[in-house]
């Protein structure tokens, strides 16, 4: 049996649906690598609610994928840009969304870390409301007791003069921080708000300037996660951090050579491609955990080409695709996003991505997903 998927010329082409999902089963933590997956959420399709109302949130349906995600031994990196933080998701929505996260991390003994930002401003800020805006987050997210994650921040980058203005709002947070805490650097192609953050549009000034505030306070930061899309870029500051502070990895198209490492040391993760790659990734860190770098690579490389598809241009996209994999997965009952952000992506896309997901094994049911990209397909009035 074949299904007939769109192209990207306006043609169709038959695709055989695999018959068998990739083989992957529960299991404990790694010890090789500390890695966690930035987790989608899931919305209420049923809440009547338009794309600038406050996010209708599926709570059991969101928590139950992160119990998912927790029984393979992955982490849970939460309300971070996969869950539409900044893109349907707001303040509100992303406060609630830590604590019932971190309530399900500790009763089930899950990994988790959450995202500190300062979205709760929703017009220009000076200095020192980016400052209380932070901390407010930070507050709530260690009350939780979760680690923290300082989100880059669109206000902080509206406000800023300067690398000085970063020191300062970082050094402030870091040096009031009850815990290490994970610095993201997320660039542009994610969030054009945040060109020119740490002060500099130029890439090699703006690393000397995030470096400079891990320098000052290399006691407070557990690591950092960068988001460049640049594999080299991040093995240089990888090899510039001090003793003691790690790099997670935040590279959705080079993240199987960036994790695997080389001579001279390797990233942890924290990736939004490992959400629908969840079971099998975690497959691939425990094959890491023997020593046995080439059977993790051969795991995984393969992904990569599903993972640059969905990361493609525009990239904040991506959790479009994301969503779409959750529900052939069978992890969800629907395919809605908060915001109305299902439209972000066209049909040609969704089709590929299906291909490439089918073909990996990620669908548990793959019968199920089969049914579902074709109903998909008749809305658009594809007959098979």
């Amino acid at each position: 049996m074949t299904i007939r998927l769109p192209d990207s010329k306006g043609g169709f082409r038959a695709y055989e649906p695999r018959k068998e999902p990739f083989a992957a089963t529960p299991g404990t933590p790694f010890t090789s690598r500390t890695v966690f997956s930035a987790a989608h959420v899931v919305a209420d399709p049923f809440a009547d609610s338009t794309p600038d109302s406050p996010a209708a949130v599926d709570w059991d349906a969101t928590l139950a994928f992160r119990r998912h995600l927790w029984s393979h031994g992955l982490g849970v990196a939460e309300a971070m840009d996969t869950a539409q933080r900044g893109m349907g998701l707001d303040w509100a929505g992303a406060a609630e969304l830590i604590r019932r996260s971190a309530a399900e991390a500790k009763a089930v003994g899950g990994l988790i870390a959450c995202g500190v930002g300062t979205d709760q401003l929703t017009g220009p800020a000076t200095l020192d409301e980016v400052r209380a805006a932070y901390e407010e987050q930070l507050a709530l997210v260690e009350e939780s007791g979760a680690q923290a994650i300082l989100m880059a921040s669109r206000a902080l980058a509206a406000a800023a003069k300067g690398p000085e203005d970063y020191l300062e709002v970082y050094g402030h947070l870091l040096r009031q921080s009850a815990e290490p805490v994970i610095l993201h650097w997320l660039g542009p192609m994610f969030d054009p708000a945040l060109e020119g953050y740490w002060g500099s549009s130029d890439l090699d000034a703006a690393t000397d300037t995030f470096l400079e505030v891990i320098a000052a306070h290399p006691d407070k930061v557990d690591g950092i996660k960068v988001s460049l899309l640049e594999a080299q870029r991040e093995i240089d500051i990888r090899r510039r951090l001090p003793q003691g502070v790690r790099c997670y990895t935040g590279d959705d198209f080079n993240y199987p050579e960036l994790i695997a490492g080389d001579d001279q040391g390797f990233s942890h993760a924290l990736l939004g491609i490992f959400d629908p790659l969840g079971p099998l990734a975690a497959e691939a860190v425990r094959v890491l955990d023997t020593g046995d770098a080439k059977g993790f690579r051969e795991l995984l490389d393969p992904t990569v080409e599903l993972s640059r598809h969905l990361f493609r241009a525009p990239t904040r996209f991506y959790k479009t695709g994301v969503v779409f994999l959750a529900w052939l997965a069978g992890h969800q009952s629907h395919f809605t996003m908060v915001g109305g952000l299902q439209s972000a992506r066209s049909l040609p896309h969704f089709a590929r991505a299906y291909e490439l997901a089918d073909g990996l094994g990620l669908f548990p049911d793959p019968k199920l997903a089969e049914e579902r990209m074709k109903n998909l397909l008749s809305l658009y009035g594809v007959n098979q």
